[in-house]
C-alpha cells in the first residue's frame, strides 16, 4: 500500500498545471477592438461613397452609389454583421482575461471566429473583383473601365476595402490566438 501512495505521489507531481492565458486573452481584447474598428470604417466608407456626374446638361446626371451593386451592398452588409459581432464577442473577450479557464466561451469564440472570417474574405474578395473590374475594364468583354469617370467613388470604395482586409488577417490570427490558448490548457 505505501508504494501506490508513493507512485500516485510522483504522478501527480509530473502533472503540470495550465499555463496562465492572461497575455493571450489580453492581446485577444486588443486585437477585436482593432478590428472592430476596421469593420466599422470600411462599412461607413463604403456606405458613404457617392458620385454625381452631369451628362449634357445639368439636369441630367448619372449618379454612382454603392447599392446600385449588389456586391458593395453585400459589402456593406457582412462588414456591418462582423462589426457587431466584434461588439458583443468583446465582453467574452474580458471574460476569458478574468477566468483564464473559460474553456467553453473559448471554443465559441474560434467557432464564430471562423464564420466571421469566411462571410468576411468571400465580401471582400468579391467586392475586390469588382472593382478590379470598374478601375480596368474588359476588353474582351467589351466592359469600359467605369472608374475613369467615376474616379472619387472608386477611390472611396477602394480605400473601404483596406480596413475590411485588415479585419480578416486578425481574425485569421484570433483564430490562432485562441486555438494557443485552449491548447495551453490541457
Amino acid at each position: 500500500m505505501m508504494n501506490a501512495s508513493k507512485y500516485e505521489a510522483v504522478e501527480a507531481a509530473k502533472i503540470s498545471p495550465p499555463r496562465n492565458n492572461r497575455g493571450i486573452s489580453i492581446l485577444d481584447l486588443i486585437f477585436r477592438v482593432i478590428a472592430l474598428g476596421a469593420t466599422l470604417g470600411s462599412s461607413v466608407a463604403m456606405a458613404i461613397s457617392e458620385q454625381e456626374l452631369p451628362f449634357f446638361t445639368r439636369f441630367l446626371k448619372f449618379d454612382a452609389q454603392y447599392d446600385d451593386f449588389p456586391t458593395f451592398a453585400f459589402f456593406v452588409l457582412v462588414n456591418a454583421l462582423v462589426c457587431g459581432y466584434f461588439a458583443f464577442s468583446i465582453p467574452l473577450s474580458i471574460l476569458t482575461i478574468a477566468r483564464s479557464r473559460a474553456e467553453k466561451s473559448r471554443i465559441f469564440l474560434i467557432i464564430m471566429d471562423s464564420v466571421m472570417l469566411g462571410l468576411l474574405t468571400s465580401a471582400a474578395s468579391a467586392t475586390t473583383s469588382i472593382l478590379y473590374l470598374a478601375h480596368t475594364g474588359s476588353g474582351s468583354a467589351n466592359w469600359p473601365a467605369v472608374c475613369q469617370q467615376f474616379n472619387d467613388f472608386c477611390h472611396q470604395a477602394s480605400g473601404s476595402l483596406i480596413g475590411s482586409f485588415g479585419a480578416v488577417v486578425i481574425l485569421m490570427l484570433l483564430v490562432i490566438i485562441q486555438a494557443t490558448a485552449l491548447s495551453r490548457q490541457h
